[in-house]
């Protein structure tokens, strides 16, 4: 989530790079964001288009969450712990 707060929309090929994360458990994730309505989907033909729903009052939160932690992970172990969200 901490990629698509960054990047407002992306395509799932573009957030498996930037993640180093598998397709398929990006695809698990994408969909679980979709479904608590923190992400919508746009599909054309195959390609798949995920954006931030800024009209959710949850994803506003998790944006808070997200700039807090980045703000105080300056550490190391706060920046590896960092990745692992974004």
């Amino acid at each position: 989530m901490g990629i698509m707060m960054e990047s407002n929309e992306l395509n799932i090929s573009e957030i498996t790079r930037r993640s180093g994360i598998s397709h398929s458990s990006v695809e698990v994730h994408l969909e679980l964001l979709v479904e608590l309505g923190l992400l919508t989907e746009k599909r054309f033909n195959r390609i798949r288009i995920f954006r931030v729903n800024h009209s959710n009052p949850y994803t506003n939160a998790v944006g808070r969450f997200f700039s807090e932690w980045m703000s105080i992970s300056s550490g190391s172990s706060g920046q590896a712990v960092a990745r692992a969200f974004s």
